[in-house]
């Protein structure tokens, strides 16, 4: 509700303004090149995020997603030792660190709002050490492959969307490490 009052009294803002100095015809302009850009933006990502989306429905169905969830358990079993014997809550986190490692938030934020649902019910009202940790990760989100960012850039004309990979990889390390480890100090300071 409060994006909703923000982004109508910023276009209310913008319209007043170029009313105001005579620009009201280029704002109108401007705000039709806009939408027709965005339009076009979208159909251009939806057709890379329905490539990557169909490499990860074939990934779970030859097993791969389930060699990398097992592949991924040791590092997960450590970031959430409470979870550890949990078998439905640990493979709902390693598909979602699945899908943010390959850079599909869209596909990641619905898994980690059934990890944190699932999470949840240990201490209802209160989020834990682990809900929090899961949290920073999402947040941080580390990516082998982003995706999403390429798709925008291909979208937007670049014709190599994937030059990104090096600085991508380093500040996904960087975010996730500052991340867990303060997830790790403020959770240790905090305990009950």
């Amino acid at each position: 509700m409060a994006m909703s009052i923000i982004w109508t009294g910023m276009i209310l803002l913008s319209v007043l303004c170029g009313m105001a100095t005579g620009r009201g015809q280029l704002v109108a302009s401007a705000a039709m090149e806009g939408a027709a850009a965005g339009v076009e933006l979208c159909l251009s990502m939806a057709g890379i995020l329905c490539l990557w989306m169909g490499v990860m429905e074939v990934m779970r169905r030859s097993g791969l997603s389930e060699k990398l969830a097992r592949f991924l358990m040791p590092a997960l079993r450590r970031l959430y030792p409470e979870f550890a014997r949990d078998k439905e809550v640990m493979n709902t986190i390693a598909a979602n660190v699945s899908a943010n490692l390959l850079g599909l938030g869209n596909a990641a934020t619905p898994l980690g709002m059934e990890a944190a649902r699932k999470m949840s019910r240990r201490t209802p009202g209160v989020a834990s050490n682990a809900l929090c940790m899961l949290v920073v990760c999402n947040t941080a989100s580390i990516q082998l492959i982003p995706t999403t960012v390429a798709a925008v850039r291909a979208g937007a004309g670049c014709g190599t969307p994937f030059d990104i990979l090096p600085a991508t990889w380093l500040a996904s390390i960087i975010s996730v490490g500052t991340g867990i480890t303060a997830a790790k100090l403020l959770g240790s300071i905090w305990r009950k």
